[in-house]
């Protein structure tokens, strides 16, 4: 038998190599997988020499894409309609009407947290202030601290008779130290993982992770953005140890329409998880006149389309003024940088303001090639001196995309993520006047010509950073 083996090795591995092949180009042309160039040239080497060992790897992580769950949502009314005039600009308003993302939709009361301690009273308040339902999806929910403040406030709603879930990301949930479940549960809390890798791998989706951050009160309260429940995002208790000051992260809270659109995002992640049915949502009341208007844009494998991505090229392209952009990592592919430096040469005012030194050391290392073509095209990049969380884009003073997405290839390919669009000027400009604020104790990068080692690395980096 290992004779046989062995004088027919070569005829075995191409058939192994025709079959990952073939299950490659089935994948990607059926899925309709939208893959950057580096990363299909990756998989297809790797095809060819190992077959054995990278087939296994590319059905567990190398399927970006799942059943949309666009036919699940039409059960319930989405979205309702308004006109142009009132909303939005032509910009924003072609490429997401052909995503046939839930239409703008009315907010009112919203807050934007100025610090952790804020945002946390206003978590807590709205928590404490459902006479119905919570529904809190996470992505990293820790264990002890804050983790357990906001899972103490949880179990008391749930023991008030309130309908309290909690969904926390398969992966996340080990980052935090892994929740007590058996005391949510205990308490009527339920809780689900969003796709755990050890029962989901066969189905291509262990990469795939659940980056949104939402909490729903009522279908009528919305608390939403960049942070986890964890005491880094909050407060400064780690300062002592660490000498580090709690991370600067962005979030807000509003109510109305918009809110109801997050609990039927909800939903259908809620669903996805538990392999359960889409229960009767209210009906959408519609926008009342002169209301602010937003819009949910909800981004990752269960989206058709690249949704964000794609507002953010069309929006940068486009873009006549200024943008504003903050991130704590920042690895574009090649469009989104060509969009963000055509601007910069056309005389449009852009800012960039990251972190001078983030939590993920191999983003801090493959950011510098795109940060040189930025800031020779003269677009000004700014090194916030601590950690620096938040996710924001601001354009022409027009339009705020706001909420879990960072500017790096996994999050706008890879991720399900969510973030909330405002179309509302005033509102806009206070998200502005908060990037300025950060930006007041930023300092400018300054770009070096990089030696020879470090193209190197910023290349290999590169090459992999689509799928890592």
């Amino acid at each position: 038998m290992y004779r046989y083996l062995f004088d027919h090795w070569a005829i075995l591995h191409g058939l192994m190599v025709m079959v990952g092949l073939a299950i490659y180009v089935a994948t990607s042309h059926t899925l309709h997988l939208r893959r950057h160039p580096s990363a299909a040239v990756a998989w297809v080497m790797a095809l060819v020499l190992l077959p054995y060992a990278v087939l296994p790897l590319y059905l567990m992580f190398g399927i970006r894409k799942v059943k949309s769950y666009r036919s699940a949502a039409k059960r319930y009314e989405m979205t309702t309609r308004v006109s142009n005039s009132d909303v939005l600009t032509v910009r924003t308003q072609q490429p997401a009407a052909i995503m046939a993302l839930p239409a703008a939709s009315s907010y009112r009361q919203l807050d934007i947290h100025e610090d952790g301690a804020r945002a946390l009273q206003a978590l807590q308040n709205i928590i404490n202030g459902a006479t119905r339902t919570v529904d809190l999806c996470t992505f990293v929910f820790s264990r002890g601290g804050i983790g357990d403040e906001i899972a103490q406030s949880l179990k008391r709603r749930a023991r008030d008779g309130i309908r309290v879930r909690l969904l926390i990301d398969g992966v996340g949930a080990y980052l935090g130290g892994h929740p007590d479940f058996k005391s949510l549960s205990a308490a009527g809390v339920q809780v689900a993982l969003f796709v755990p890798p050890l029962r989901s791998s066969l189905r291509g989706r262990t990469n795939l992770r659940n980056h949104r951050k939402m909490v729903i009160a009522d279908s009528e309260c919305l608390w939403c953005g960049g942070r986890n429940l964890a005491n880094e995002y909050f407060k400064d208790d780690a300062a002592a140890l660490s000498g580090n000051p709690a991370w600067i992260d962005l979030s807000f809270d509003l109510r109305g329409v918009l809110a109801l659109q997050a609990q039927q995002q909800f939903e259908q992640d809620w669903e996805f998880a538990t392999r359960g049915g889409l229960p009767e949502l209210p009906i959408n009341p519609g926008s009342a006149p002169g209301s602010s208007i937003g819009q949910l844009v909800a981004s990752g494998p269960d989206q058709v389309d690249d949704t964000l991505y794609t507002l953010l090229v069309s929006g940068f392209f486009l873009a006549r003024k200024n943008i504003m952009v903050v991130t704590p990592y920042f690895v574009p592919d090649p469009t989104l940088l060509m969009s963000l430096t055509l601007a910069a040469r056309r005389g449009v005012t852009v800012d960039l303001l990251m972190p001078k030194k983030s939590n993920h050391r191999l983003a801090d290392l493959a950011r510098h090639r795109a940060l040189r073509e930025l800031t020779l095209a003269g677009a000004r990049v700014w090194f916030f001196p601590h950690m620096l969380h938040a996710k924001a884009v601001v354009i022409d003073d027009e339009l705020a995309l706001v909420g879990s997405a960072n500017l790096d290839e996994r999050s706008l390919f890879l991720n399900y993520e969510l973030m909330v669009a405002f179309y509302e000027s005033a509102d806009v400009k206070r998200f502005a006047r908060w990037i300025e604020r950060q930006q007041n104790t930023a300092v400018l990068y300054r770009a070096h010509p990089p030696r020879l080692w470090q193209e190197i690395a910023e290349g290999l980096l590169l090459w992999l950073a689509f799928q890592l």
